[in-house]
């Protein structure tokens, strides 16, 4: 079999490792335009905050390892345009401006997203760099190099944009004792993410390490003064800085298989259960498509790198037949923040609102272990649950304790459809050292069960038990 896979970051990487582990003897032609493959973009976040010394270490394969593998790489390599219906490309090499023809029989595409630029007057300014927005920094390496090396020379750093991108570059730029100022349109950051309780919280912890957060403000347009100063302009005024950084979202590339495969309102390919398409040679992976989001049952683009390695294997898998079925993802991410975590999974009560989905909310504010221990911290928890039929939808976390795993916790009870009866009496270790008799989990979901009892939703307690509890109940009486 002739599988070409078009794209290879996070997805193609995985895919096409996870076909050559169980199909050596495949064939797998790679198409990738950069020079590289398989960087981690969050890299340059780490790196301009000193917490990674190269960037060269964030690349966690190569066109040599897949060579190895088997595999024929062909970097600088774009494809020019793909027929589905006849299963072949059009590719140019970029270092020859050669153009070839090449077939599949197979066809696993994750050629990702583009960068979405913003109508702002003024956005093509020099001292303005686009980035992309989410758990990741930029694109690419060159755009990380691009960054890096520009706030060098630059103290004054405006960041446009509030997402996980400009909270965690406000961070770095803090880190490296610039001047920053983060500009949000919305009167909270991370409003995807989190409540306006936690961003609170969050910006609080901005402030108190120097970041000015402007919140409410919403860029206009880039100009320059006679200063040779960066000015942006907002709906409340006129700001200058050395240099902007705007998050601006981003847009699925899927131009190749326009009008050949079945896509969503924002073009991204619509995948079934086994990352296959509408036309069944062809896989699609990572940012080009959807994901099936378990919280509202429904398909969402979600571009995270998480979901992509996922994915990508799993087309590498399904190319030879359905073998292993796609989850669905509950969106789970987390960063640091200066000395707190924050870890978000699942719906706030907002996206779950706006979802029309019933939803209540609890909030759990306590330590994340007893206070007679040498050190705790304070721990924030808001658990977001369905009050018809108690399942959990949500949570967010903030700590100065590292609590990301409580979110991956979370993620699988959203997952297997639990309940805030099941999560309030799961088997969770105690010890002093790392919890409370009751793990924060326990007391959180106990917590929304006290909330339906005085709501006078009352639901029975076996619930959380099964039918060992039914039993016990009928020996009692």
């Amino acid at each position: 079999m002739k599988i070409v896979i078009v794209g290879c970051t996070h997805a193609g990487t995985a895919a096409a490792a996870q076909i050559l582990k169980d199909h050596p003897e495949a064939t797998v032609t790679i198409y990738e335009r950069d020079d590289n493959i398989s960087f981690l973009s969050c890299g340059i976040y780490l790196y301009l905050g000193g917490k990674v010394n190269h960037l060269e270490d964030m690349f966690y394969s190569s066109p040599e390892t897949l060579a190895k593998l088997g595999a024929m790489v062909r970097t600088k390599h774009n494809v020019l345009k793909i027929d589905a219906q006849s299963r072949t490309l059009q590719v140019v090499d970029m270092t020859t401006g050669k153009v070839f023809g090449d077939t599949y029989d197979k066809l696993i595409m994750t050629t990702g997203s583009n960068v979405a630029v913003p109508p702002i007057f003024g956005i093509d300014e020099s001292k303005v760099l686009l980035c992309k927005t989410y758990s990741q920094l930029c694109k690419t390496y060159s755009q990380a190099q691009e960054i890096y090396q520009t706030a060098q020379d630059n103290q004054r750093i405006a960041i446009i944009g509030a997402g996980y991108i400009g909270t965690e570059l406000s961070e770095s730029y803090a880190n490296t004792h610039h001047e920053v100022t983060l500009f949000q349109s919305h009167d909270q950051i991370l409003n995807n993410y989190i409540s306006k309780e936690i961003s609170d919280q969050a910006v609080q912890l901005l402030k108190d390490h120097g970041v000015n957060v402007l919140l409410n403000h919403q860029v206009t347009a880039f100009t320059g003064n006679d200063d040779g100063e960066l000015v942006i302009e907002t709906n409340q005024g006129d700001f200058n800085a050395d240099l902007a950084i705007v998050g601006t979202g981003f847009v699925p590339n899927t131009e190749l298989l326009r009008g050949q495969v079945e896509m969503d309102k924002h073009g991204a390919i619509i995948i079934n259960d086994y990352v296959q398409t509408s036309d069944p040679d062809i896989y699609a992976a990572g940012d080009s498509c959807v994901v099936n989001f378990n919280p509202t049952g429904h398909s969402a683009y979600t571009p995270l790198a998480t979901n992509a390695v996922r994915q990508g294997a799993l087309a590498g898998a399904n190319v030879f037949g359905n073998q292993q079925r796609y989850m669905g993802t509950q969106a789970t991410s987390a960063m640091q923040l200066f000395d707190h975590t924050l870890a978000t999974t699942g719906l706030t009560l907002a996206m779950a609102k706006l979802n029309h989905i019933p939803a209540e909310r609890v909030t759990y504010e306590g330590n994340w272990r007893p206070a007679y221990m040498p050190s705790t911290a304070k721990l924030t928890i808001e658990l977001i649950y369905n009050p018809e039929n108690r399942k959990i939808l949500g949570a967010q976390f903030l700590s100065a304790h590292e609590v990301a795993q409580s979110a991956n916790a979370l993620s699988i009870a959203i997952q297997n459809g639990n309940t805030i009866d099941d999560l309030a009496f799961v088997d969770m270790l105690f010890s002093p050292n790392f919890d409370e008799p009751f793990n924060y989990l326990n007391l959180v979901a106990q917590q929304a069960i006290e909330q339906e009892r005085q709501a006078g939703r009352n639901h029975p307690r076996i619930t959380a038990y099964g039918d060992w509890a039914k039993q016990n109940d009928k020996d009692l009486q």
